[in-house]
């Protein structure tokens, strides 16, 4: 190999170790819901004004189970189509500097795929797929389960909440909250409960709506009654008492006076009754 030639193949070998795609974990979804597909990229860089620069990328692509994305690979998503002709369920959340997140709503059963994603520069000085890609699996049947954020006995005037979950991520769909079999006011994945009430107490099912097979075991809630509730006349008790003891303090005072005002007339009396004194002349 000639020098030149040498020298251009460690440039662009150089460039290429430069570009990477980093993806999530692996994301599963139930199938209707939404999903997010966290993602960054690094293109190659160049040398420019005696310095490094990265390379402007001026078109972005996402497909399916494709190792490469090249120009004739079918994609869910390219920044480069016109008139709305990408997937519209595919929604674009990233840029061309670095960020390439994707958002997928929606789901279905075709969705459950490997996508990659795809950089390119105008003069194709920076192209790179990051091939390891995101797996995402769609959930198409899943019971729900819930979770509470209290164990142990609960009492009234107490607080829990109850959060309706699977082992898949579900985003924007509407949860159907059951007490005892009835359908509760609430759409959220979690129900908030508090200040507690006796009549809070029953079995609790979730499920996702308009989503068939997904209603959960059921979650059983057992309100305790407090103290003054589990002895109702311990109150009206203590206030019988107390009412008692001020009746028997103010009967004793009214003895007393009264015994003092007999005691007193009677000494009255006496002294009245009894001769005045004469004294004799000698």
């Amino acid at each position: 190999m000639e020098p030149k030639s040498s020298c251009c193949f460690m440039l662009l070998l150089a460039g290429a170790v430069s570009q990477r795609v980093i993806y999530s974990d692996p994301v599963c979804g139930v199938r209707g819901s939404t999903v997010t597909l966290p993602c960054t990229f690094t293109p190659r860089t160049v040398t420019q004004d005696g310095g490094e620069v990265l390379v402007e990328i001026t078109r972005v692509i996402w497909c399916q189970n494709y190792r490469i994305c090249q120009r004739v690979t079918p994609t869910v998503y390219d920044n480069t189509l016109r008139n709305n002709a990408n997937n519209p369920r595919y929604r674009y959340l990233g840029d061309t500097k670095g960020n390439c997140t994707l958002q997928i709503s929606g789901l279905k059963e075709e969705d459950d795929a490997t996508l990659r994603f795809r950089m390119e520069d105008e003069q194709m000085l920076s192209f790179w797929t990051g091939r390891a890609g995101v797996r995402v699996t769609v959930d198409d049947v899943t019971q729900m389960k819930i979770l509470s954020s209290r164990d142990g006995k609960l009492e009234k005037g107490e607080a829990v909440t109850l959060t309706c979950t699977t082992e898949c991520t579900f985003h924007q769909l509407e949860v159907t909250w059951f007490r005892d079999g009835h359908a509760l006011p609430y759409t959220g994945p979690s129900l908030h409960l508090g200040p507690l009430k006796a009549e809070d107490s029953g079995n609790y099912t979730c499920d996702l709506k308009n989503t068939v097979g997904t209603l959960s075991h059921p979650f059983s809630l057992n309100v305790e009654a407090g103290e003054e509730e589990q002895n109702p006349h311990t109150g009206s008790v203590d206030t019988l008492l107390a009412v008692r003891l001020v009746l028997f303090s103010l009967h004793t005072v009214l003895i007393i006076i009264v015994a003092s005002m007999v005691i007193r007339r009677t000494c009255v009396c006496k002294k009245a009754e009894q001769p005045p004194d004469v004294t004799e002349e000698p």
